[in-house]
């Protein structure tokens, strides 16, 4: 069995001593309301902060979130209610935000709630509704996952940070918590994935499938990373295709390989007068071990001491809290006021493409509960520049270093942030991420952070678009050595990384110097002999167009970050 792949930037005068001293008897009930929210898991003296190790969330003493809770009201209180267009060149101004469970924004967080303290796991386990599997692929999933106690461990612990979440919404909608599982085998719970086939975060959404449910995907975030935005579309889509064929199972094939190519197997089967369920199916290899391997990890999960194996302790109530953000903001700003490490605000905000936060298309950022409090805190005491980047729309095609000259930057920098590849112009319309100046201090509009796109073409003779079929040893620096372009451009135009692998036999498209004004294509082989045909079935899309997902049982990965 082949291992699940993970894959994988103001002055504020606060006048909240005299706000405390004048208001402080009309603001006693929302406090001791909040504080109530903010009381601690265990014992009233506990005090801790959450860890990547200990998925958990733990947090301040009661008397220090009181204490936090006072600032944050009279935060909330005293701050200016129209900060957003009124800003000077050198100071924004912010209000205190107030952190909600995002799937819950009306109802009061008390992590000292006896249910805050149940075992998050035996609730996963209590609805568990699909029918069991038994069979020898479930067992060679067992003994796969049970050799390797580590990897089990660091993808529990990391699934940890958004099991809840994922849970409620599974409840809410009334489907079977088994459903939890799978981002365990498709991304291994990591919402950074990324496959050479171009399927994106935890629940591995192709673009177009992604934009079939409305997951955006621009210059500044791509919504398939979005934690809360691809559970909600993974859910619709498996909650579709359930009402389809009525059968979790087959639900789950057509997940896996696309349900046109399913409806073509049940049709088969029912043409040569043979069974039409899950096992009855011929499938791909890898849509044959797919429900079997979720089979695998559900009795994992059940019985984790039958296997040798021990979960990390998780308690019912939410790693996160949602924030909203109504200024534009610098991710390192962002960090510094949560206290957070980088990495951390990046695993439950991976999708943000650039280190700027724009309120407009990010109405909200997640945090630990004791970092939403510190933020909330910090914020309105922040001095400075919440952001010292924005957007930039290039008025016609033009060479980086001439659009360099014109933000104000070196043509380095513009390259690397932007992720322009060498001989290639930016073409008018497009979408830059640029510093802020003098004149451009506005928050990004809505339509731009919504919709900005970045268009690239090449700077130099007409190039003609070329197909390649991946040989056995193929990577991006062996195809960029071959065709004599940069590692960077190769890995654009296939969106890979730099160091990425191509799978045999897949589609790898490159850019050559041609004669004629056109761009034509055509196909090459580098590998001797035929593709084999799961990589045929690669290119195969579901007959029905709206969930038009491609056959996800072939589609490649390549192994970016294993953590």
């Amino acid at each position: 069995m082949e291992e699940p792949i993970p894959m994988t930037n103001s002055t504020l005068h606060g006048r909240l001593g005299r706000l405390a001293a004048t208001r402080l008897p009309m603001l006693l009930l929302p406090v001791l309301l909040i504080a109530g929210c903010a009381t601690p898991s265990g014992s009233p003296s506990s005090s801790a902060t959450s860890s990547p190790s200990n998925p958990s969330v733990t947090v301040a003493s009661e008397p220090a979130a009181a204490a936090s809770a006072v600032v944050a009201v009279a935060s909330a209180a005293s701050a200016p209610a129209a900060a957003a267009s009124g800003a000077d060149a050198d100071n924004d101004v912010a209000t205190a935000p107030v952190p909600v469970d995002p799937l819950r924004p009306d109802v009061r967080l008390d992590l000292d709630d006896r249910s805050a303290q149940l075992d998050l796991w035996e609730r996963v386990r209590r609805g568990f509704a699909l029918p069991d599997l038994d069979n020898d692929l479930v067992r060679k999933g067992e003994q796969w996952y049970s050799s390797r106690p580590d990897y089990v461990q660091r993808m529990t612990e990391r699934g940890g940070r958004y099991l809840f979440h994922i849970v409620e919404e599974l409840e809410h909608r009334g489907m079977p918590t088994e459903l939890a599982l799978l981002p365990f085998i498709e991304s291994a719970y990591n919402p950074q994935a990324m496959s050479t086939a171009k399927a994106s975060g935890m629940w591995q959404f192709v673009p177009a499938t992604g934009k079939d449910y409305a997951l955006k995907q621009n210059v500044f975030r791509d919504d398939r990373r979005d934690v809360l935005e691809s559970t909600r579309a993974a859910l619709d889509y498996l909650q579709r295709l359930y009402s389809m064929f009525g059968d979790w199972h087959l639900a789950l094939a057509a997940y896996n390989w696309g349900e046109g190519s399913v409806q073509r197997a049940i049709a088969r089967n029912q043409r040569q007068g043979k069974p039409i369920d899950y096992s009855s199916l011929k499938m791909p290899n890898e849509t044959a071990y797919y429900v079997p391997k979720l089979q695998a990890v559900k009795n994992i999960i059940a019985r984790p001491a039958d296997f040798g194996l021990s979960l990390p302790t998780l308690a019912n109530h939410p790693y996160f809290l949602s924030v909203p953000i109504e200024r534009d903001m610098d991710v390192a700003v962002a960090v510094q006021l949560a206290g957070i490490p980088l990495d951390e605000f990046q695993s439950l905000n991976p999708q943000m493409n650039k280190p700027v936060i724009l309120a407009a298309g990010t109405p909200r950022v997640l945090l630990p509960y004791d970092n939403a409090n510190r933020f909330v805190r910090e914020l309105p005491q922040h001095r400075g520049r919440l952001a010292t980047w924005t957007a930039w729309t290039a008025p016609k095609t033009l060479r980086p270093v001439d659009v360099a000259k014109q933000v104000g930057m070196d043509e380095a920098t513009l390259r690397e942030v932007n992720r322009i590849p060498p001989r290639m112009l930016v073409k008018a319309g497009s979408t830059l991420l640029v510093p802020r100046s003098e004149h451009r201090q506005a928050d990004v509009s809505s339509e731009i952070a919504d919709n900005a796109t970045m268009a690239l073409s090449p700077d130099g003779p007409t190039l003609r678009k070329t197909s390649l079929r991946a040989g056995k040893h193929d990577s991006v620096a062996s195809v960029a050595k071959r065709y004599r372009v940069s590692t960077a451009q190769v890995a654009q135009w296939n969106g890979v990384s730099s160091s990425a692998a191509f799978k045999p036999g897949q589609t790898i498209v490159v850019f050559v110097a041609g004669k004629g004004g056109k761009s034509t294509a055509r196909t090459t082989r580098v590998a001797q002999g035929k593709a084999s045909a799961s990589s045929a079935k690669s290119t195969r899309t579901a007959a029905h167009k709206a969930p038009a997902k491609t056959a996800r049982s072939t589609k490649a990965r390549v192994r970016v970050a294993h953590n």
